[in-house]
């Protein structure tokens, strides 16, 4: 695996030094986020199906949706820098 590819989980990987913010979607606020995100069409939803575990806000602006728990991304994220 190239080692700037953080992986969400289910095949999907996202650019790692692009993250800005992995977050629980769980608040009001984060629930907000997600839908301006969708109506402005900045939504990127890797759950395939499955429920919302984790968004994560890219230095683009967009909004990624993954089926991982926020903690593991974050995880795997420290990990990856420290190797690094």
């Amino acid at each position: 695996m190239d080692q700037n590819l953080l992986n969400i989980g289910f095949g999907s990987t996202v650019v790692s030094d692009r993250v800005v913010a992995i977050v629980s979607p769980n608040s009001a606020p984060m629930k907000r986020l997600k839908d301006e995100a969708r109506d402005e069409k900045r939504l990127i939803d890797a759950t395939h199906g499955r429920r919302t575990r984790s968004i994560i806000i890219m230095d683009s602006n967009h909004v990624v949706l993954s089926a991982i728990q926020a903690e593991t991304i974050s995880q795997r994220y420290a990990a990856q820098k420290e190797s690094s």
